[in-house]
């Protein structure tokens, strides 16, 4: 973990970098992971009993919280962090503010050019869109994607696509 300042607040968060993004898209990573990666740089905070990246403490964890970094439209949309995985609506508006010079930038930074026809899942769809957020909100940081960086254990690629890895919520 990084203790880095986000948005004016002082936060844990997973330090981002290709490798990371990459095991994003890969799906080798929990979609709670991915929520946490960009609940931080959104200013949302854990509950006291957790950190950003520690495996699920149960079937139903305490939600994330807006904090004062929280940007205002966010916080009044979404006071409690929003499931970008399982829930369209908000991955939706996670789409949606992503401004329009960075939208290619899956394309333009990772080479991504997206899943194939088979490959085209719901869960799958908006960890692309969380990977596109999280350089967009780099570069309108000003800051650069690293090469490599500290990388949670990785896990297999779900054998079901649709359901994800166990402790997956269901996609709605």
């Amino acid at each position: 973990m990084l203790r880095q300042t986000i948005n004016g607040c002082a936060m844990d968060a997973l330090p981002l970098s290709r490798a990371l993004l990459e095991a994003v898209l890969a799906d080798r990573v929990s979609d709670r992971l991915v929520c946490e990666l960009v609940w931080t740089r959104l200013g949302y905070g854990p509950p006291v009993s957790t950190l950003p990246g520690e495996a699920n403490p149960g079937p139903d964890p305490a939600p994330w919280r807006a904090g004062p970094a929280t940007p205002r439209d966010w916080a009044e949309a979404f006071p409690t962090a929003p499931e970008w995985i399982a829930t369209r609506p908000a991955s939706v508006r996670l789409t949606r503010s992503i401004a329009a010079e960075h939208k290619q930038l899956l394309k333009q930074q990772l080479g991504f050019c997206g899943y194939r026809i088979d490959e085209l899942y719901p869960r799958r769809t908006r960890r692309a869109t969380a990977v596109n957020w999280l350089l967009a909100d780099l570069a309108r940081r000003g800051e650069s994607l690293p090469e490599i960086g500290p990388l949670p254990p990785l896990l297999p690629p779900p054998t079901n696509p649709v359901q994800g890895h166990p402790g997956d919520l269901p996609v709605g």
